[in-house]
């Protein structure tokens, strides 16, 4: 037998997807599984976007540039001058399969074998995943469901900074929990950045999703960074076109962006078909964001209050994105998804969830909590309130609870 790399035995399993199997057999087996365990919008791709790959008229599908194609970085750029940012140039952009290889040329290009990076905690799952291909440290900081993940005093991240650290990463509005970051903890964030000339990494691809007459706050809005910033990207949430894998790597800083465009080359090129569809969602007028916002405003507001009038569950209200995090009443959360997926339905129907532990650094700490994707219709997210309703009744029956 071929021996598989340390790196391969060391790399987490998503929390998102490793379930999965369980929940193909539970559909094999006939019973309908509500996914409320991935960030999968029902939302409709917008029509614009639709239409030109329908109406794609090439005789050859050939590379795109490495960078990117000039006429989708130049829709790129349109976008940010929309949002005052009016320095930035196609030259700011490196377009890429999704956000996620954004994030993988961010950290390849600034950390080494045993580096650091800051990362306030529960953090997306994946940021593990990219942090341990590289083996690079994730350094946490921790927030508590008690104060609805609420961050600690910025000054928290300057304590953990060592000789090893050279990012720190943060995803504003964040996923899992929805949390918005103000205006004054980003200047914080910043001045700290400066100070010991370390890069922050900020991951706004749910940037159009916040509630409440909130407005999240971009890392690009401090020219001070000019050198010490990376923005990461993506269309999948921002028009629903998880499938068309485009994102971008966005930075003042030549330095980084020269760094960062080897790894550019190296894999290629990101992907033609995807950057056609991305470029066309563009042109839409800002009427189709609308929508989406005040949908996920109700569906948000419709789940979060089902799930707290549920006996022993906790869900603080997020600000942003389309996930919660709610603390239930039961001894393991891996466990009691699973046994949604193996052993219980109602009405020949179970739901999905995605068990916490694996957006923490220590899993020990998500160990009672799920995040919860409110990406269905208010039709679905009451059913799968009332289905996560009577399995904890009967969970707690069935193991003694």
């Amino acid at each position: 037998m071929p021996n598989i790399s340390n790196r391969a035995q060391q790399m987490p399993p998503s929390p998102v997807r490793k379930l999965v199997p369980f929940a193909l057999q539970a559909k094999q087996r006939g019973t309908k599984v509500y996914h409320l365990n991935i960030g999968q919008p029902d939302i409709e791709t917008p029509e614009t976007a639709l239409n030109a790959l329908k109406n794609i008229d090439l005789k050859v599908l050939e590379y795109a540039l490495s960078e990117g194609n000039i006429e989708y970085r130049k829709a790129l750029t349109e976008y940010y001058h929309s949002l005052d940012f009016t320095d930035l140039t196609p030259d700011n952009f490196i377009v890429t399969n999704g956000g996620s290889e954004a994030l993988n040329f961010a950290i390849s290009t600034l950390c080494d074998d045993g580096d650091e990076v800051i990362i306030p905690e529960p953090y997306y799952a994946n940021y593990n995943g990219f942090t341990s291909t590289f083996n690079v440290n994730v350094v946490a900081i921790p927030s508590s469901i008690d104060t609805g993940f609420a961050l600690p005093p910025i000054e928290e991240f300057e304590k953990k900074i060592t000789a090893k650290t050279r990012a720190i990463v943060i995803c504003n509005p964040g996923n899992p929990t929805g949390y918005l970051y103000t205006r004054e903890e980003l200047q914080k964030l910043a001045e700290i950045a400066i100070k010991y000339d370390i890069v922050v990494i900020s991951d706004e691809v749910y940037r159009e999703y916040v509630y409440d007459g909130k407005q999240q706050i971009s890392m690009l809005a401090f020219p001070e960074l000019a050198e010490n910033c990376i923005i990461i990207d993506s269309e999948s949430k921002r028009y629903s076109m998880c499938g068309v894998r485009i994102g971008c790597l966005i930075t003042r800083s030549k330095k980084i962006h020269d760094a960062a465009m080897l790894f550019a080359q190296a894999r290629l090129s990101p992907v033609l078909l995807g950057q056609i569809a991305a470029t066309a969602a563009h042109q839409n007028d800002g009427a189709y964001i609308r929508a989406v916002r005040e949908e996920y405003t109700h569906r948000r507001n419709v789940l979060v209050d089902l799930l707290n009038a549920i006996p022993g569950v906790i869900c603080p209200k997020p600000k942003g994105a389309f996930y919660c995090v709610a603390e239930l009443p039961v001894d393991d959360t891996e466990k009691f998804a699973q046994w949604l997926l193996e052993k219980y339905t109602l009405n020949n129907e179970t739901i999905m969830v995605a068990p916490a532990g694996g957006f923490y650094s220590n899993p020990e700490l998500g160990k009672k909590q799920v995040r919860i994707a409110y990406v269905l219709k208010e039709e679905d997210l009451r059913k799968s309130a009332e289905i996560l309703k009577n399995a904890l009744e009967k969970y707690k029956l069935e193991f003694n609870l």
